[in-house]
């Protein structure tokens, strides 16, 4: 009986020794859908590692690889030259890796009239210029702008992008997230709000044309669609261990099906 004992506990602690845990914290965009099928797939494939994956904004990951509380850091959004140093600062070397490319759709309610904008229009209803749908060829109303919140990656992207880098309307509600957006744009006619490619069909809502085209895998590869982007994952220098696998898994073949599966672009 204590021989069987012993070799339980001995079978357990080399289990415990060799689980993982994967801490991978940031972008919504990346963290809400795909990084959680990914890491499906990944634990079904590897039985011992486990995830801790926290989708907050693209500027929290980017402070956990910074800080050290994440072994990954999901981003929309390039690093600053300020994490950057805030980084180098702490010795902490910030390496991106780019796992998908992304598109960001303007979305309107699916019974707007409003099918197209030009991207100076777009510029101007995201900074509160014009507040009336009538002014850009829709029924007269209030226009309800929907935004990320400031720690969002596509928050900032959008403003680069769009906005040439000025503030959003006064008036704009920011949201958690981008499934967030598109309940609100589906709930509201008069609602506008911006989504990543993978939640362009969420019910409801309906992806308006920017100056004729939108947001498709050809369009954003030869960077015709003016909101396109790459989405990253951060390390601290060179990944290792189960960090270095996942990522590779994520670049490999069968992770750049699931990137694909999931709407968003691959990079091969």
């Amino acid at each position: 009986m204590k021989k069987s004992i012993v070799i339980l506990a001995a079978v357990l602690a080399a289990t415990a020794a060799h689980a993982q845990k994967l801490v991978i914290k940031g972008s919504d965009t990346l963290g809400a859908k795909l990084v959680p099928t990914l890491a499906e797939e990944y634990k079904a494939q590897h039985p011992g590692v486990s995830f801790e994956i926290a989708a907050e904004g693209s500027t929290t990951g980017i402070a956990a690889i910074i800080d050290g509380t994440a072994q990954i850091g999901m981003s929309s959004r390039r690093a600053k030259a300020t994490e950057f140093s805030a980084a180098s600062a702490k010795g902490v070397s910030m390496k991106p890796t780019i796992v998908a490319y992304d598109g960001i759709a303007v979305i309107v309610n699916e019974k707007s009239p409003i099918t197209a904008l030009t991207k100076k229009q777009v510029e101007q209803i995201f900074t509160g210029d014009v507040t009336d749908f009538s002014a850009v060829g829709g029924n007269a109303g209030t226009i309800s702008v929907y935004t990320r919140n400031t720690s969002s990656g596509t928050y900032s992207d959008f403003k680069d992008l769009a906005m040439k880098k000025r503030d959003y309307a006064p008036s704009s509600q920011k949201m958690a997230g981008n499934e967030q957006i598109a309940a609100e744009v589906a709930k509201n006619v008069n609602g506008i709000g911006y989504v990543g490619l993978a939640y362009t069909k969420e019910p409801g809502t309906r992806v308006v044309m920017i100056d004729g085209g939108v947001p498709t895998k050809e369009s954003v590869l030869a960077k015709k669609y003016p909101y396109a982007r790459p989405t990253f994952y951060y390390t601290n220098g060179g990944a290792t261990g189960e960090a270095a696998k996942f990522i590779a898994f994520t670049l490999g073949e069968e992770g750049q099906k699931i990137v694909e599966k999931i709407g968003f672009i691959p990079v091969k």
